[in-house]
């Protein structure tokens, strides 16, 4: 059996005997539960590597997790602590330890871990982990059986993170299928890496992704800078002073630290609180990055308290239109800072507050790229089309480059279960560096897209330009598919419209 194999077996197994306990309702529910154990083995192979170079180099090790709460003390002996004493053990306040002695339970003990000595980030990583987390399944039987499936994981074996990373993936999509219902929205891999391809961070700026969900952008750009990383130094950089986001959901949070954990970055600097909640004029250099990528949440409501932090004239309920905002602020001015965000197709042509913020974006930044992505990209969370805008502080902007990407042939749209490719972008990469005029890419001047009244006060900023060579091709159409396309393309306005007025409604 490859590994593989093995290692997709171990976690079907897992699953299937999770499914038994009638604590854990869906992937939502089993999912956080298989991470935090694999996250617990993954952290005892890790200091088992970091104790023998300790013990070769002839120096002291103090463990980041002290007995009797290692793996290896209460989870991997296969006749080890069980039933209703392991349930005990892990979330009591107070509990009978595997060693007898009496003491406080597993999560509340990792939960109080403080770092010091320079180990902060691993000990402060875990220690939010599990923060308020608490431990659904009712059989302290089937734990013990799950426990005993994940010790056949060998995260010390480069083979098997590189393979579990994978299937780790897998499991994610999985699980954004099912969050897709609760209102959750993640980015497509292929969307991701191009992203990154084009923004093409490198090693010694700072990437950062505000509402990083399972740390999708994070992972990518990890990968992206890793190559880069060719001495010791150069490492160091990379695992230390590199990859931050930011994550406000429980759930995300912990899939992002091992998604992170597993690709090779040791110690994850993921923020677990709301990254709206600063004051936005209070935002300085010291928290400026190089380059942002993220897709922030769209729709959405914020409480007042974050609303506060913005301008007044400035402040809606529209969550995207927030964390744009924030965008701009926490780019840094010096050098070339550089942003590549998702946003929705309303979020182009919206009026009113909306129109301000872009307008900020003309002035301030160089807005020099708009991707066009087609319906059902985001499939099954959403049809509406979205967009990815592309901008740095080499502002203000004079030229907006447009590329509209094609569906392949014989496609209306995406799907679940016919996604997008990376492979679709290889036309856009290559125009991407050489630039000219065709069927998908055109140029528009930012000369005029903000306008004003009589007060200079700005009521419009539209930036859903349409592709003019498109235009000329619809003429040779027969006319009563070109009515069809107008009434299609109306229907789908007016409906995208219904919905920012139920969100501003709902914000109201």
């Amino acid at each position: 059996m490859t590994t593989a194999q093995r290692l997709d077996s171990i976690i079907k197994s897992a699953r299937k005997i999770m499914r038994k306990d009638k604590g854990l309702n869906g992937d939502l529910d089993r999912l956080p539960m298989l991470t935090w154990i694999m996250f617990l083995k993954f952290l005892d192979d890790m200091e088992r590597i970091e104790e023998e170079r300790a013990e070769l180099a002839g120096k002291d090790y103090r463990p980041i997790i002290e007995a009797p709460y290692r793996w290896r003390d209460w989870a991997a002996e296969v006749d080890g602590i069980t039933g209703p004493e392991l349930l005990s053990f892990l979330t009591a306040e107070k509990a009978e330890r595997p060693d007898g002695t009496k003491g406080v339970g597993l999560f509340a003990y990792l939960r109080a871990l403080r770092g010091d000595n320079g180990r902060r980030e691993r000990r402060d990583v875990i220690a939010t982990v599990f923060q308020g987390f608490t431990n659904r399944m009712e059989s302290g039987y089937l734990l013990r059986d799950v426990v005993n499936l994940i010790d056949g994981i060998h995260f010390d074996s480069s083979e098997e993170v590189h393979t579990l990373g994978r299937l780790y993936e897998t499991l994610l999509r999985e699980m954004r299928d099912a969050a897709g219902d609760s209102g959750e929205f993640y980015t497509p891999r292929p969307v991701v890496r191009f992203m990154v391809e084009v923004t093409d961070p490198q090693l010694g700026e700072t990437i950062l992704d505000p509402a990083c969900g399972t740390a999708g952008f994070l992972t990518e750009s990890f990968l992206h800078l890793e190559k880069q990383a060719d001495t010791v130094e150069k490492r160091r950089i990379l695992q230390e002073a590199s990859i931050l986001g930011g994550e406000a959901k429980s759930l995300p949070f912990l899939l992002a630290q091992l998604n992170l954990l597993l690709h090779g970055l040791h110690a994850p600097r993921i923020d677990a609180g709301n990254a709206l909640r600063f004051r936005l004029n209070e935002i300085g250099e010291a928290e400026r990055v190089n380059i942002i990528l993220t897709n922030p949440p769209f729709g959405g409501e914020e409480e007042a308290g974050i609303l506060n932090n913005f301008p007044e004239d400035r402040r809606t309920a529209e969550t995207a239109l927030l964390f744009l905002q924030l965008i701009m602020r926490r780019l840094k001015r010096a050098g070339r800072g550089r942003a590549a965000v998702v946003v929705p197709h309303g979020t182009l042509f919206g009026d009113g507050i909306s129109a301000r913020i872009k307008a900020d974006l003309l002035e301030k930044f160089n807005l020099h790229t708009v991707v066009r992505l087609r319906e059902g990209v985001f499939a099954p969370y959403t049809d509406i089309p979205a967009n990815l805008i592309f901008f740095d502080t080499s502002g203000p902007t004079k030229d907006i480059w447009y590329y509209e990407m094609p569906l392949p042939e014989g496609r209306k749209k995406y799907s679940k279960t016919a996604p997008m490719a990376y492979e679709e972008f290889a036309d856009c990469l290559a125009w991407w560096k050489n630039r000219e005029e065709n069927e998908r890419a055109w140029k528009v001047s930012a000369a005029g897209l903000i306008q004003r009244d009589a007060d200079r006060r700005v009521i419009a900023c539209n930036l859903d330009l349409k592709n003019p060579h498109a235009l000329e091709a619809e003429d040779h159409r027969k006319p009563d598919e070109i009515v069809e396309a107008i009434t299609a393309r109306e229907r789908e306005i007016m409906a995208i419209m219904d919905e920012i007025r139920a969100e501003l409604a709902g914000g109201t």
